[in-house]
């Protein structure tokens, strides 16, 4: 694939990259910016659903990722530029100096999701989790841990989002999920296909190392403060994670970490 020069921040065939960090803010619709060689990578991966509009990048990242590159798909340019040219037109120093534009694949229904995972199928559920760092945290985990797919609803923050794919290292590329509804309709989702699930809290009932989980098994995990929906609690097994006395909080991310850690490890 030739690439094709661009000297002017703005020029009109780069418009999608420009000011990264301001269109964050007011979303992209069905785009999606991909950030680093490790992201892009995923994204132009086998395991990506997703398809990629377009590449930018730094004259001086450019013979190292040419190999990678080369799976770009003919249709999508593949710019280059200075480092000074880039930054302006992103807006900021992008010194990982690789960009692209992704195409969002499909929305996938939570129930159609979980209906087709395996008799022993792990799922990690957020809810009210609105934090990128903290999604973009449990889907690096999730992916680490095996879990088979991540579902959050509607109050939850786009895992597609720049910086949530960032946090991730792309695992929220390739992770499974669904996004969408209420918390109520996640918990009868998964409880209605055969789940366990297990609600995490400071004030759970039993100790997470506590709990001997079979076949297909849920972990909710909520955001932090206001944690879980009490009613939602209340219809599921409320599981705690032991803390040293007079403290009983840890980050969404390192909790769902823990958690999944724990629980793949009764299925070892």
């Amino acid at each position: 694939m030739t690439p094709i020069r661009v000297e002017d921040a703005n020029d009109p065939r780069i418009a999608a990259y420009r000011a990264v960090r301001e269109k964050d803010v007011v979303g992209r619709g069905e785009r999606f910016v991909a950030e680093g060689e490790v992201v892009l990578r995923l994204l132009l991966g086998e395991r990506c659903r997703h398809g990629v509009e377009s590449a930018l990048i730094s004259e001086r990242r450019y013979e190292a990722l040419a190999p990678l590159l080369e799976r770009m798909p003919h249709h999508a340019p593949l710019y280059v530029a200075g480092q000074a040219a880039m930054d302006a037109i992103v807006g900021f120093h992008i010194h990982r100096g690789a960009l692209a534009i992704g195409l969002r694949a499909p929305a996938i229904d939570a129930s159609e999701l979980v209906a087709v995972l395996g008799p022993n199928a792990l799922v990690l559920g957020l809810i009210g989790v609105s934090n990128h760092d903290n999604v973009g945290g449990a889907f690096r985990n999730a992916a680490a841990f095996g879990a088979d797919a991540v579902l959050l609803d509607a109050a939850s923050c786009d895992p597609l989002y720049r910086k949530a794919i960032r946090v991730s290292v792309g695992a929220s590329l390739i992770t499974p999920y669904a996004r969408g509804g209420s918390s109520e309709t996640m918990l009868e989702t998964l409880q209605n296909r055969g789940f366990a699930t297990y609600a995490l809290s400071p004030a759970g009932a039993i100790r997470l190392d506590e709990v001997r989980a079979t076949g297909r098994r849920a972990l909710l995990l909520g955001a932090e403060g206001p944690g879980l929906p009490a009613a939602l609690m209340a219809r599921t097994r409320t599981v705690r994670i032991p803390m040293a006395a007079g403290f009983d909080s840890l980050n969404v991310a390192t909790t769902s970490g823990v958690a999944l850690y724990e629980m793949t490890r009764a299925h070892t």
